[in-house]
């Protein structure tokens, strides 16, 4: 990931189907930063990858402020 980070070592992923949307959750364990992202079920990879990438913008804005 960007900045050094490596957060999939502590994060956990979380894919649930919902009629044609899938929801994934990327949750770190060693803050409990948690997001989520939303979009067609079939783009799997694609959605874990914008989750991980949404998790390491959110922690350096936090980081920031």
């Amino acid at each position: 990931m960007a900045g050094g980070q490596k957060p999939e070592a502590g994060v956990y992923i979380g894919c649930v189907v919902k009629g044609a949307l899938m929801q994934v959750s990327a949750i770190d364990s060693r803050d409990g930063t948690e997001v989520k992202v939303f979009g067609p079920a079939g783009a799997r990879e694609t959605l874990i990858r914008n989750a991980m990438a949404k998790l390491v913008y959110v922690q350096k804005k936090k980081a920031s402020e």
